[in-house]
């Protein structure tokens, strides 16, 4: 989400007379990039655990865009507890939750790559060592204490998710989705239109709906 400084034209190592020269961020971002591409065909092809994830959990990596993210942080605006973003990716939404005073918060990811430029991105803002990035599989990890929730993954995800957050997410918790909503949940508020729409879900609502259903 951080604007990167602008491109310079002219001779010089990474580019010639007429081509565009690279500064030191376009220079790592390119490399995660390539490192991206290289871990997820080496997880897919010769890791043994990533293998056993079925396809449909698997999710590629999409940065979100300046608008998205910024939709996403005005339905968590002013919210106390613990933020955390499932699938953190390059880290531009922890960062930006916590700039806007979302307390702690905290990205879960199992891309090294995209973990290395997560905490590039922390220092770059000024907040490395106030913000954490984690290498663990959020099927594993425990959202008992999260409040904040922000979920920007594919729809193929959202059911067998959908169905961990009941479990475990106090009833005070939001969820916020970004680019697919949950099917069988019926959002409390949204914002933006097509891709930059956010929806958010209040887990007690959440509850009380599924509980009526039940009944019903």
């Amino acid at each position: 989400m951080d604007p990167e400084p602008p491109e310079e034209l002219g001779a010089g190592p990474w580019g010639g007379s007429d081509g565009v020269r690279l500064g030191w961020s376009g220079l790592l971002e390119l490399a995660v990039a390539s490192g991206v591409a290289a871990w997820a065909t080496w997880a897919a092809l010769l890791m043994p655990g990533f293998r056993r994830v079925p396809l449909r959990l698997q999710v590629p990596f999409q940065p979100s865009g300046p608008r998205q993210v910024a939709n996403a942080l005005a339905l968590l605006q002013g919210r106390p507890g613990k933020t955390v973003d499932l699938g953190s990716g390059d880290g531009r939404l922890v960062v930006e939750a916590y700039k806007q005073g979302l307390r702690p918060a905290v990205g879960y990811e199992l891309n090294p790559w995209l973990l290395c430029l997560s905490n590039y991105r922390a220092w770059k803002a000024g907040y490395h060592g106030k913000v954490s990035f984690l290498k663990k599989d959020l099927w594993k990890v425990n959202l008992s204490d999260c409040y904040n929730v922000i979920v920007f993954l594919a729809p193929s995800v959202k059911p067998p998710l959908a169905t961990k957050l009941l479990a475990e997410l106090p009833d005070e918790a939001r969820v916020v989705a970004g680019r697919f909503p949950f099917p069988s949940w019926t959002p409390s508020s949204t914002l933006g239109q097509g891709l930059e729409q956010v929806w958010a879900y209040d887990m007690k609502e959440v509850r009380r709906a599924a509980q009526s259903s039940t009944q019903g």
